[in-house]
């Protein structure tokens, strides 16, 4: 049980250590503290400061975690490109697929097709990710039905700019899309899961330091015990010991003491049959 919580402990030391996200390696499109219908895209930055495919599908949904927001499913993601949300990096979704959401057709992104372009790749492939923020959304839900067409166009018109610089060469289903850099900035978040995390470190490491303090202070009044019980034991057979030795000192001066009584008892006899033959003897002597 004592390995049990030491276990416990690294491992949410590590959890912990790992939902640090270092938010300058880190760009988020549509950009810092913003996302079409909750959804935004997290892209790893290189020593370059340029984007790079750096997270497989594991991957992928842990850093969503550590943002404190959830994967985005394909729905949410299908939700997002009906409100301009539009890229031209892949991106691993709740369903171990890789998509990319297109409004316009564009020869390097996405195979020149529009919609949302999947791409069923094996789960080690890295790539970018989609998260959902959940509140987020709401909040957008709440602040309006639909989005505005200066919306649209900004979303639309960011991937058009970026796309005049990317390369022009045909992009196969196979190989890795080419990497544009949308000018995002690094995101910077505190995910609620964070301080959870720290929250039930903290509650294991105090359980098992409760529970470490518990089995010293119940050894210690076993250890105690033990030792009064010994202490007791040594003691009643230290008595007994006793008790038998004085018994047999009182038996011994009983026998010595009855041997002495019969001793006199037969003197006592000795004598008196000694008197009464002398006066035997005398009563023989005066009648003759």
């Amino acid at each position: 049980m004592i390995w049990l919580c030491f276990t416990l402990v690294l491992s949410f030391t590590s959890v912990i250590s790992d939902q640090n996200i270092d938010s300058s390696h880190i760009r988020v499109f549509p950009g810092k503290d913003q996302s079409v219908a909750g959804v935004f895209q997290v892209s790893d930055l290189n020593y370059l400061n340029q984007p790079q495919y750096s997270y497989n599908a594991s991957d992928a949904r842990s850093l969503c975690l550590s943002l404190g927001v959830n994967i985005a499913s394909k729905a949410q993601v299908q939700e997002a490109l009906t409100r301009g949300l539009e890229t031209c990096r892949y991106g691993w979704i709740d369903e171990h697929l890789a998509v990319i959401p297109r409004v316009n057709a564009l020869l390097n992104c996405g195979k020149n097709n529009t919609g949302l372009v999947t791409w069923r790749v094996h789960v080690t492939r890295k790539l970018d990710v989609f998260c959902f923020n959940e509140s987020d959304a709401a909040r957008q839900l709440k602040d309006a039905t639909t989005d505005s067409p200066s919306d649209r166009t900004d979303f639309s018109g960011q991937t058009q700019s970026s796309s005049r610089a990317a390369s022009s060469s045909p992009t196969s289903s196979s190989s890795t899309p080419t990497t544009i850099d949308y000018r995002a900035k690094p995101a910077r978040f505190v995910g609620g899961s964070q301080s959870s995390a720290g929250a039930k470190a903290i509650l294991i490491t105090s359980t098992c330091g409760l529970f470490l303090i518990t089995i010293i202070i119940l050894a210690f009044i076993k250890l105690r015990r033990s030792r009064a019980v010994s202490t007791d034991i040594k003691q009643a057979e230290e008595y007994i010991q006793t008790v038998e030795w004085t018994s047999e000192e009182k038996t011994e001066e009983a026998a010595q003491e009855e041997e002495r009584m019969e001793d006199e008892r037969i003197e006592d006899e000795r004598m008196e049959d000694e008197r009464i033959e002398d006066e035997r003897i005398e009563v023989e002597e005066n009648a003759s």
